[in-house]
């Protein structure tokens, strides 16, 4: 959910030049940091052998975690489009994050 907000905020700021950057930079980072802080405690607490998850949801957060890095890493080819760049990542990364909360 937060991923969507952040989305939509960047998005805003792409539509809105007026808009200060700081909002949607500062919402975008706290969004990611908390989906990689999420990723990194499923994969301690599957390293447990004592607990199963799905694969299906596993690969979820497999991808929500590689498109942060593709994003970060694409962020030098989109100067001017950053902002729709990271809006457009931030709804997806909600939409997968949704798809793995509804998986089981």
């Amino acid at each position: 959910m937060a991923n969507g907000l952040a989305g939509l905020i960047a998005l805003a700021a792409w539509r809105l030049p007026k808009m200060p950057r700081r909002w949607w930079v500062i919402a975008t980072a706290l969004a990611e940091i908390t989906l990689v802080v999420q990723v990194t405690t499923g994969a301690v607490l599957v390293s447990d052998e004592t607990i199963t998850a799905p694969r299906i949801h596993m690969f979820y957060g497999f991808v929500g975690f590689a498109t942060v890095g593709l994003a970060y890493s694409s962020r030098d080819s989109m100067r001017g489009r950053l902002e729709m760049l990271y809006g457009l990542v931030g709804l997806f990364l909600m939409g997968i994050g949704i798809r793995a909360a509804i998986t089981r």
